[in-house]
């Protein structure tokens, strides 16, 4: 009997531990993409039914670089690894895409196909059925790969640019210009024979505020405002609602997780879709600490302001990614958690009420992804000192 209670004692431990692993995700066309500390994987559903899914280990970067485990750089380097697998989830669940796509093109073919059979073998003149038909088909080139390569490198520079150009430099701009319209900041003298290109750049070659905390607070609501509108518009989109559908899961299936419950569909539907860690809010976040951290830095050339922008972006995720690690905490104060609200009620649009099948899909992608977690309890005996007290 006391060696079944140690087993007991032993596994309840044992889950105890495993339950602590930091999860996450991201939902991708038609899947998920999970990932803890150790591996990621990737589970996509076909228009046949079935799942799709592949996993792999993921280097510690910290094992080799201690420095990288430091706090705020850990999160430049969360954040650059995530990038990168999100790119891979992106790319996975295209493929599958593409597959799809081709199967049914094939059987479009073969039903083209068999209808010209019907209607050959439904003809009465013999020379037709005789008649000698040579078909060539074009030969297969494997040039998916450099395509797919190229079109990704080509779409995170896209990608990068726009976003640089909608939330750094199109609200400093704007901000201003308003500044100036109000008169809350230095106008610049325009001569009377200027041209146009002339007077736009005299608008806007130069920041000089009367308050640089309200010139960053309207630059950081202004950024926040894109960002929201942009999100709701995107809702709107059948396949970009599809995806917050398994944005829903994907949270619903974490939660499940971290509340220690079996992962089915049926556990996973009766959690939230709002999550403290999610990326959503992350961004709200570095928005907020934006402001606070652009309104000590401040320069009066406009490109000055630009560049100090783009190149304390790590520094900027880097504080956003612990504030967003404390606040998932219980034992977090007040002030974390209420920077998160922002972020949870915007989960509201980029997570949907998912169905089964597609928590299906998100509880798939985490049960692989946990495959090739090490199993940390068999090398800490530590956990076996303590067993021996308790038992």
């Amino acid at each position: 009997m006391k060696n079944k209670h140690r087993k007991i004692t032993f596994l309840n431990i044992f889950l105890s531990v495993q339950r602590d692993l930091i999860v996450g995700g991201q939902a991708v066309m038609e899947g998920v993409m999970m990932r803890t500390p150790s591996a990621y994987a990737i589970a996509v559903r076909k228009r046949d039914g079935t799942i799709v899914h592949t996993a792999e280990a993921l280097p510690k970067w910290s094992d080799e670089y201690k420095w990288l485990d430091l706090p705020v750089l850990r999160g430049g380097a969360t954040l650059i690894q995530s990038m990168a697998l999100g790119v891979k989830a992106l790319n996975f669940s295209a493929s599958i895409a593409h597959e799809d796509l081709e199967t049914d093109e094939e059987r479009e073919k073969t039903a083209d196909l068999d209808a010209q059979t019907i209607l050959a073998n439904g003809t009465t003149d013999e020379k037709f059925l005789k008649a000698p038909i040579k078909i060539t088909m074009p030969e297969k080139t494997e040039t998916r790969k450099p395509v797919q390569a190229a079109s990704a490198v080509g779409s995170i520079v896209f990608a990068l640019l726009f976003n640089v150009l909608l939330f750094i430099v199109a609200p400093l701009v704007l901000t201003n210009v308003l500044f100036m319209a109000l008169g809350w900041a230095a106008s610049p003298e325009v001569a009377a024979n200027a041209t146009w290109l002339q007077t736009i750049r005299a608008y806007v070659w130069e920041i000089k505020p009367d308050s640089w905390v309200a010139f960053n607070l309207i630059d950081g609501l202004v950024r926040m405002f894109f960002f929201v509108v942009m999100i709701f518009t995107m809702s709107y989109l059948k396949d970009i609602r599809r995806v917050f559908e398994f944005h829903g899961a994907e949270h619903k299936t974490v939660f499940a997780w971290e509340a220690g419950l079996d992962l089915t569909p049926e556990n996973a539907k009766t959690q939230r879709r709002q999550h403290p860690r999610c990326g959503t809010s992350f961004l709200m976040v570095v928005m907020l600490v934006a402001i606070v951290l652009f309104s000590i830095i401040k320069f009066d050339a406009l490109w000055l302001n630009l560049l100090v922008r783009i190149v304390l972006m790590p520094l900027v995720a880097g504080l956003s990614y612990e504030i967003i690690r404390y606040a998932a905490k219980k034992e977090s104060s007040a002030i974390f958690k209420i920077m998160t609200i922002p972020g949870l009620w915007l989960q509201n649009i980029t997570t949907q009420e998912p169905d089964n099948s597609q928590l299906e899909v998100a509880i798939q992608a985490l049960k692989e992804s946990l495959k090739l977690e090490p199993e940390e309890v068999e090398n800490a005996p530590i956990f076996e000192r303590e067993l021996e007290v308790v038992v």
